[in-house]
């Protein structure tokens, strides 16, 4: 994902907030709007790419429900259980998180920081 990527998509995680806002607030579009200094155009500009980037996520579904295939950029996470893969439920397996990924099995502790297992699979998953 690149900077504008990005960007765009906080924006857009900022517009819903604002909105989100307006609505619990029981005001009017454009007595919130004048409260907050936002021209009630700019609203409506945020709003309608707020319901066209949901639209585009729906029809990801969609499509992924229908072809079984997962979107690039993203990847299929499967959890199994234990006893799927032929092992017992014990004490010592609770807490851990195995991921196969290019043939590799990752096994970690759950405590295990998020940040730096993201960037493990993402070298593992490069060709």
């Amino acid at each position: 994902m690149n900077t504008k990527q990005v960007a765009a998509e906080l924006r857009l995680s900022q517009w819903a907030q604002l909105m989100k806002e307006r609505s619990e607030s029981g005001l009017s579009i454009k007595v919130f709007c004048e409260g907050k200094g936002i021209k009630e155009h700019i609203y409506f500009y945020w709003q309608r790419k707020l319901r066209e980037a949901a639209c585009e996520m729906a029809q990801i579904k969609t499509a992924t429900r229908q072809t079984g295939l997962v979107p690039i950029g993203f990847s299929e996470v499967k959890l199994i259980e234990p006893k799927d893969v032929g092992q017992e439920v014990n004490a010592a397996n609770q807490g851990r998180i195995r991921i196969k990924v290019a043939g590799i099995q990752i096994i970690a502790d759950s405590a295990y920081p998020s940040g730096k297992l993201a960037d493990l699979i993402r070298e593992i998953s490069q060709p």
